[in-house]
């Protein structure tokens, strides 16, 4: 079960206008599970994404970018169970095949569609699943279909990601809503996950684009399960421009600010959400790190800790065996040569409010009870000081459980 999240009530999903989105089940891997998504704007519409940065990066984000960089977006279609990943030419075929269908239905070019895909790696797409499924998402269109949606989306997910927000704009009521899914081989930039967030605030084109990076930063970005960047991670944002508010062109602004305030709080609550569902989790981990030369050099001490499997185990047995995170944050020079020169004799540790490590050793008055204590809740933090500057950042992730082993040894199945 997810630590300490519930899907939202679907009432609270609130339907944003401009966007509609409709379900289906496609039997794309399996049988009788919404598998098929397909998200329709109305002309006008802006949309701006950011995506993996592995180099194995599947055929739908190739198309994707290829996509964005040229032309004004009028659909998204989303599929799970197969990821169309490590499929060479065939999936690159099949992703902009999946594209000609959309577009044919919609009465829109190719060009105009976004295709995604969530799912086992190395498997032929069966597009023509996907098409026949499509005819049902269009007559299930419907702006309030964002729950259906966030269910429709999921893969080893136990729970659907999905929220809203509101706020008012130059007089006029603004509402964000998105989805997300993901539970496993998440690490960041990005995770494997899927996200989609919705505004009906009018931005323009380079707005979003910078909303997009500056929300997924804060993030998305900030996330990780188990270390492994996927192929197919996608996080995209839109506007539908239907609210009638001032266009927004600029994050500086006061509006700029408020919007991506709003749609970066929603997008940590997913991003959040989905380590909170990661695979076997038992415990949400906050690792906060302070006193770096930089923000990266912070990110890289936090992921050291956060992907360490030794931490993460004794996490989930609440073993306060603590000296693992102080090789973890020893190792982080490894992937940031900028912390060569890290000065251990003034890096401090505490797990939760207990001063675990100070002095480049363990502190005198630190008991081992304490520890226990600290690890046995649901929701822990642990913080490190580096004491080499002013810099600082947060990162979230889980334990590691007998049940990661147990889902990721019969995925397949």
């Amino acid at each position: 079960m997810p630590v300490n999240y519930q899907t939202p009530p679907a009432e609270t999903i609130l339907p944003v206008a401009g966007v509609r989105l409709g379900i289906a089940q496609a039997g794309i891997r399996k049988a009788n599970r919404r598998d098929l998504c397909l998200i329709s704007l109305l002309p006008g519409a802006r949309v701006a994404g950011v995506f993996t940065v592995n180099r194995f990066c599947a055929a739908p984000v190739q198309v994707c970018r290829d996509h964005l960089s040229r032309s004004d977006i009028r659909a998204l279609v989303i599929n799970t169970g197969i990821a169309n990943a490590g499929t060479g030419e065939p999936g690159l075929v099949a992703a902009h095949a999946t594209c000609v269908a959309v577009a044919r239905a919609l009465e829109l070019a190719p060009e105009q569609v976004l295709p995604f895909s969530t799912g086992v790696i190395m498997e032929p797409l069966p597009v023509d699943r996907i098409e026949r499924g499509i005819p049902a998402c269009m007559d299930d269109l419907d702006e309030a279909n964002w729950y259906e949606a966030a269910h429709a989306i999921m893969t080893t997910d136990t729970i659907a990601k999905a929220g809203s927000r509101t706020l008012t704009l130059d007089g006029r009521k603004i509402t964000i809503t998105g989805i997300s899914k993901g539970a496993g081989m998440i690490k960041p930039n990005m995770a494997t996950m899927l996200g989609f967030i919705a505004t009906d605030a009018a931005v323009s084109q380079a707005a979003l684009e910078d909303m997009v990076k500056h929300a997924a930063d804060r993030s998305f970005n900030c996330v990780t399960v188990d270390g492994d960047t996927s192929t197919n991670d996608s996080f995209m944002l839109i506007a539908s421009g239907t609210a009638g508010n001032a266009e927004i062109t600029s994050l500086d602004s006061a509006d700029g600010r408020a919007l991506a305030d709003a749609v970066t709080s929603l997008a940590a609550e997913l991003a959040q959400a989905i380590v909170r569902d990661g695979e076997g989790a038992t415990k949400f981990i906050t690792i906060e790190i302070e006193g770096g030369t930089d923000v990266p050099e912070c990110k890289a001490v936090g992921y050291a800790i956060a992907h360490s499997p030794l931490v993460k185990t004794a996490f989930f047995a609440s073993d306060p065996n603590l000296g693992r995170i102080l090789a973890a944050v020893g190792n982080a020079a490894q992937t940031h040569p900028s912390l060569a020169d890290l000065d251990t004799s003034k890096v401090s540790l505490w797990i939760g409010d207990f001063l675990v490590s100070k002095d480049g050793g363990r502190n005198p008055d630190y008991k081992e009870e304490q520890g226990a204590a600290a690890m046995a809740p649901a929701e822990i933090t642990i913080r490190v000081a580096l004491g080499r500057g002013d810099a600082r950042a947060t990162c979230w992730t889980c334990d590691f459980s007998y049940d990661y082993v147990k889902i990721n040894a019969d995925y397949r199945s």
